[in-house]
């Protein structure tokens, strides 16, 4: 059965456009109009992905995405933000908070159609791990997206759960930060707001890993590799 995609926006044009199109696709879809229904919906319809505009009344995307991300039962659907053209710096709080992509309006509905399909076949292609892994002292609990330092939690993002499970998963292999923005927000080509914003993820994954943060090896010029040896 094709996969479910959870529409959300506030302009019914929009709506009705992109569930014709994913419908034609062979897409089933669920509709929503404000944030809070898209909540509500993602958690009782478990869709396999969200399309979120970010300029919602009341609750905005921004905040959705966020929420979204924090429970359990929809914090691995990926979100593929809409957003207009002045909305840069939001773009990017978005991809901060757990989006996977986004497109900018006016867009048309092959792009995004393309889009969605590219974003699920990375959230299907991922390499399974076992559900608990242990490095030193951190134990990641990929079931629950949990890591612990010395049996004491640790309080990461999404994005830095995925940061550090894709860099435990390389298996000592130096991934590049294009790689990593690929595989973790989504671009294929990374622009060099995009690129500092890998850099910003792995001084702070640092930071909160403490006497484990020296496993995360730079090489310069080009990325970053994980160390699972005594270090």
């Amino acid at each position: 059965m094709k996969e479910k995609i959870l529409i959300v926006d506030d302009e019914k044009d929009i709506v009705k456009m992109v569930d014709y199109n994913l419908k034609k696709d062979g897409f089933r879809t669920v509709l929503a109009y404000d944030g809070e229904d898209a909540i509500t919906l993602a958690g009782r319809q478990h869709p396999d992905l969200i399309i979120l505009d970010l300029m919602l009344p009341g609750m905005d995307g921004l905040e959705v995405c966020k929420a979204l991300k924090k429970e359990d039962k929809t914090a691995k659907i990926p979100v593929i933000m809409l957003t207009a053209k002045a909305q840069e710096a939001d773009k990017i709080v978005g991809l901060e908070l757990g989006a996977d992509d986004y497109v900018t309006k006016p867009f048309s509905p092959r792009e995004l159609i393309a889009r969605i399909k590219a974003v699920l076949r990375r959230a299907e292609g991922k390499e399974k791990l076992p559900e608990l892994l242990r490095v030193g002292n951190l134990t990641i609990d990929l079931a629950k997206i949990s890591v612990f330092l010395k049996d004491k939690p640790i309080e990461l993002t999404a994005k830095e759960f995925e940061l550090l499970k894709t860099l435990i998963k390389s298996n000592g292999r130096v991934l590049s930060r294009d790689f990593l923005l690929d595989s973790i927000w989504g671009f294929d080509n990374a622009m060099d707001i995009q690129t500092r914003t890998v850099d910003a993820h792995i001084t702070t994954l640092r930071r909160k890993l403490k006497s484990e943060a020296k496993r995360i090896i730079t090489v310069k010029n080009y990325g970053y590799r994980f160390e699972k040896d005594e270090v």
